[in-house]
């Protein structure tokens, strides 16, 4: 008797939490692995600058309970992955589409939301910008020759394991000569903090200035 894998598209639901200011300009953010929308969009509330953007914090489609009875989420894993990649990317559009038009759109990301950042960003148009914070661009984005990246801002903590130097390196050899790219290396290890926050709100009135067409 022989075992066939088969697999077939079904309807799930994902959530996200949107904080909605008349202002133009749209920041999605992806958590990391084992976190949750809620706890993202904490730190992005905690980037300076913040209060003048619209802001949504995707939860990942794949929820788990930790050890402690917490919901978190995850974005994918290797099996069945390319069929999880088409249902991520799916899945940020429709949320693209169900929010107002923004003059300006950022994607950020941390941890393995950061390979969900640059996925959207590639998908996406017009994005104005793209925050990668200890996570790196992940192959599928790098081996695809039609993808044009907007300008992006590179973090990693000095201390940080996962995202090393040697991945920062690599990313930022990637980016040089398709886009503007803004390195932050900070003290720190696989984190948010005050430094890296400062660097993200910097970098999103860089944006913002550059999307805003002058005064007549």
């Amino acid at each position: 008797m022989t075992t066939r894998i088969e697999t077939l598209e079904t309807r799930i639901h994902g959530r996200y939490l949107y904080e909605e200011r008349d202002s133009g300009k749209l920041l999605i953010g992806f958590h990391g692995y084992a976190e949750s929308a809620d706890a993202h969009l904490a730190e992005l509330r905690q980037i300076p600058g913040i209060d003048s953007w619209s802001l949504v914090a995707v939860q990942a489609l794949h929820p788990f309970y930790t050890r402690v009875g917490t919901v978190v989420a995850s974005w994918m894993t290797s099996l069945d992955r390319e069929l999880a990649l088409a249902d991520n990317i799916a899945y940020v559009r429709r949320i693209v589409d169900a929010l107002p038009p923004a003059q300006t759109l950022v994607f950020a990301g941390f941890s393995q939301g950061a390979s969900m950042a640059a996925r959207a960003a590639a998908a996406v148009r017009p994005t104005a910008g793209l925050i990668l914070l200890g996570g790196d661009i992940p192959p599928d984005v790098q081996d695809d020759a039609s993808v044009r990246l907007p300008p992006v801002l590179l973090a990693r903590g000095l201390r940080d394991e996962w995202y090393t130097e040697e991945k920062l390196k690599k990313d930022s050899s990637y980016l040089k000569g398709r886009t503007e790219v803004t390195e932050c290396v900070f003290e720190g290890g696989h984190e948010w903090n005050e430094e890296v926050r400062e660097a993200m709100g910097e970098f999103l009135q860089t944006i913002a200035d550059a999307s805003t067409p002058p005064s007549s």
